[in-house]
């Protein structure tokens, strides 16, 4: 029978999260070795879009390596709204539209700007700190997404359902974060966990409402 995760002793106290209720339990049909995250909104709809980030913490743990992404602009959005990347990861910014983009961040995980352009794009952008980067385009409002650059070894977003899954998760400690767009004070959860060999699950259900979402007229993948 998997075991339930369980939260670690921290060396200074912790006040409570006033974001969410964190419920610990062992999901019984959980294969072995995966270890899946279930988001749930205040009113227990699934929270989508979410992104779930697992940090180990042994010495010798190291970030998954950096990828190639791509984020590009189609009809006046971006694509992925929301992107995952390890630390140092290069991404590229296309123009698929025929008008003119420029990409602009003013975050401090990694301030750029991408001057007007289309058609032939930039050199990739290498994001090289971990954090929360919240880009724009200076021409078109409407535009929005994010970069969520980590450190984490496994990471990945909620799916419709509110469900993640890290699959294969090697036994150990853990720095859990789970990020949303909407929500309130910081945007982010962290707790610690303990993993054992046969994997768990673990349930998040948030104590207070997301904000409302941005009025773009275009849909985003963190809509509700």
């Amino acid at each position: 029978m998997p075991q339930a995760a369980r939260q670690l002793p921290t060396r200074q106290p912790r006040a409570p999260s006033r974001l969410a209720l964190l419920c610990w339990f062992t999901a019984a049909a959980a294969s072995a070795g995966d270890f899946t995250v279930t988001a749930r909104q205040r009113d227990e709809r699934p929270l989508a879009g979410a992104v779930i980030t697992l940090e180990a913490q042994a010495s010798d743990a190291a970030p998954a390596p950096p990828q190639q992404a791509v984020m590009d602009q189609v009809n006046m959005t971006f694509v992925p709204d929301v992107l995952v990347v390890p630390v140092h990861s290069r991404v590229q910014f296309p123009n698929s539209d025929v008008i003119s983009h420029q990409v602009y961040s003013f975050s401090g995980a990694k301030p750029f700007q991408l001057p007007l352009y289309r058609g032939k794009p930039y050199p990739p952008v290498v994001f090289d700190q971990p954090g929360v980067v919240t880009l724009g385009c200076n021409i078109h409002d409407n535009m929005l997404a994010y970069i969520v650059v980590t450190r984490a070894t496994h990471f990945g977003r909620t799916a419709a359902d509110g469900r993640w899954t890290a699959a294969n998760l090697p036994a150990g400690h853990y720095v859990l974060r789970l990020w949303h767009p909407l929500l309130n004070e910081g945007r982010e959860i962290v707790r610690d966990l303990t993993v054992d060999a046969a994997g768990g699950a673990l349930e998040i259900q948030l104590g207070r409402a997301l904000r409302p979402a941005p009025i773009t007229g275009r849909p985003h993948s963190w809509d509700y």
